[in-house]
């Protein structure tokens, strides 16, 4: 089952009946736009390939309104929440202490579960959600016999720092007694992220690897309202949600102070969290370079990507299969701070030929970056070659491989456990 290049979830479908099969899906969301994008490719895919199915989205993401969803997938937005440089976790707008916050949250999403009645239930990442606030929801799902899927990104964290964090918060023991299966969206021969857990054999047997995340350029297309540099071959510059981002967007500025003869011009997408003051900063610096321009925020991202000759990015799970998926030249910038996860991507990716990486050096001790090591890398990034040229089996299946996964559940007209259910009653 394929997947095209452009996102036709926008496309009517017939109308379905209110026994139709039902999919919940929980993010969390504490900060960012990778969780709810994620989401947002998987709902989107599910309504495409089983047109009557119902979906919702449960999730924290203040930016989630901001997405195009296919008919079929609404979503339920809890208050946020967000993690601070600290690690800390605070309500991200209510003026409420986070158990408070925990507990609306928790009480919202139990009672979504008990009025929606979802057949199959996928959980990304966090196994029991944000301080356990999805463990009633999902003892009520366990006994209504729902499926109930965990969904992992490629590369959680480095096995020690994930094996503790889980250790503490009880999740480790959800990966044996709650969950049907384990897909990680990824593949094998590239990263095992769950290997540094204990008690493999309780959970090993329920792991897919998916494959990566295909991803579409988003349908009906919109009137063309980028910056005009966005008309010839440009870069494309993207920190993901922008919070953590200012250190990439800085040097990458700070190569075209250094060096105007770099090739090809650059758009630069600050993300809708970069802080105000970053932003015009930035922006006062981009006005007196010819070869820059900036936008603040596109929420259909892959329209830029699939436009741009190539691409520079910090490396989260949904810009890299945005990548793969549009066949980019990239450079990778990864953080390594709070966690490993953008680098150990970025290290594995670059040795299988699939990207070019180079390290922030503040992030590990130094006290400037040099701009002309950013130059150098900038002008050679046009010619390399794109990830398709890497010739990974079965690197872009993930969506396709969740929906044959899901088949036996969602193709039917009427829910399962309402067939089962008549069956007895006769």
């Amino acid at each position: 089952m394929g997947l095209s290049l452009i996102d036709d979830s926008g496309v009517r479908r017939p109308p379905c009946s209110p026994h139709a099969p039902r999919v919940l899906i929980y993010s969390h969301d504490t900060f960012g736009l990778g969780h709810i994008r994620r989401c947002r490719a998987i709902a989107n895919s599910l309504v495409a390939s089983y047109p009557h199915i119902s979906v919702i989205i449960v999730s924290g993401s203040s930016m989630i309104s901001s997405f195009q969803f296919g008919d079929g997938v609404d979503y339920v937005r809890i208050p946020g929440i967000e993690k601070q440089s600290d690690g800390r976790y605070l309500p991200h707008h209510l003026n409420l202490e986070l158990a408070d916050t925990i507990r609306l949250r928790t009480d919202l999403i139990k009672q979504t579960v008990l009025s929606f009645d979802p057949d199959i239930v996928i959980v990304d990442k966090e196994p029991i959600g944000l301080r356990g606030e999805l463990i009633p929801a999902l003892e009520i799902l366990r006994r209504r016999g729902a499926r109930i899927v965990l969904g992992v990104r490629d590369v959680l964290d480095e096995p020690a720092k994930l094996h503790e964090e889980w250790r503490q918060s009880g999740a480790l023991d959800a990966l044996a007694t709650i969950y049907d299966d384990i897909w990680v969206y990824g593949l094998e021969s590239i990263y095992r992220p769950l290997d540094g857990l204990p008690n493999q054999p309780l959970f090993t047997g329920k792991i897919r690897y998916t494959g990566y995340l295909k991803r579409a350029v988003p349908s009906p297309m919109p009137p063309n309202r980028h910056p005009r540099i966005t008309k010839g071959p440009f870069i494309l510059v993207t920190p993901g949600g922008g919070g953590d981002g200012a250190g990439v967007i800085d040097w990458v500025i700070s190569a075209y102070e250094a060096d105007p003869t770099i090739e090809l011009p650059a758009l630069i997408v600050f993300g809708p969290f970069l802080s105000r003051e970053k932003r015009k900063e930035f922006t006062d610096r981009i006005a007196r370079l010819p070869k820059l321009e900036s936008i603040g925020f596109e929420p259909r991202l892959e329209l830029l990507m699939n436009r741009a000759h190539c691409v520079v990015a910090m490396g989260g799970y949904n810009t890299f299969c945005e990548i793969l998926s549009f066949d980019k030249p990239a450079l990778i910038v990864p953080r390594v701070r709070p966690r490993l996860e953008q680098a150990i991507r970025a290290e594995r990716a670059d040795s299988l030929g699939l990207i070019d990486v180079l390290f922030d050096p503040t992030q590990t001790g130094a006290n400037t970056r040099d701009p002309l090591q950013m130059a150098k890398a900038l002008h050679a990034l046009p010619k390399r070659q794109p990830p398709s040229q890497a010739f990974l089996p079965d690197l872009l299946d993930g969506l396709p491989a969740i929906n044959r996964a899901l088949a036996d559940d969602l193709s039917l007209p009427v829910r399962g456990r309402a067939l089962a259910q008549n069956v007895a009653a006769g």
